[in-house]
């Protein structure tokens, strides 16, 4: 999936799922080498992962960038903390949502934009399991009424 300098890495589809994606954020990540190349393999699971703010820095808590196989000692550890690169004016707003508010950061996907890593942040509310089978059902209705709509058109 390749569009104006954008490919995508990963995805989290877990968070659509677990979460009600309010806002998106895009922000640079600091990374080793290593991981870089890692990541252009596609090795990299997003899965249980959230942003903190600390100290006034993001970081990114729980992704796992597999080691890179050529990397010897230079290689890193899969779920360290990673520095996110976002304006301090932005982390501040972010930090007085997820304090006041209630909501989650949680990363919804990884991808290259011109040559650089970036991770899309979803400022995210917890659902509940009601709303997780609701949300299961209108998937359910759509599927059904899209396998129907093709069946229709082979009968005619």
């Amino acid at each position: 999936m390749k569009a104006g300098g954008i490919r995508l890495i990963a995805q989290n589809k877990k968070a659509f799922h677990d979460y009600h994606i309010e806002e998106t954020l895009e922000a640079g990540i600091v990374l080793t080498g290593t991981e870089v190349k890692s990541l252009r393999a596609g090795r990299v699971n997003l899965r249980d992962s959230y942003a903190a703010v600390e100290n006034g820095e993001l970081f990114l808590v729980g992704v796992h960038i597999s080691p890179y196989e050529q990397g010897n000692i230079f290689n890193h550890d899969p779920l360290r903390k990673r520095k996110l690169l976002v304006h301090a004016r932005e982390i501040r707003r972010l930090y007085g949502k997820v304090r006041v508010a209630g909501y989650t950061l949680v990363p919804t996907k990884f991808y290259f934009k011109d040559g650089r890593v970036k991770v899309e942040l979803g400022l995210a509310k917890g659902k509940t399991t009601y709303d997780k089978r609701q949300t299961l059902a209108k998937k359910e209705a759509q599927r059904e009424m899209e396998r129907g709509l093709r069946h229709r058109g082979r009968e005619d």
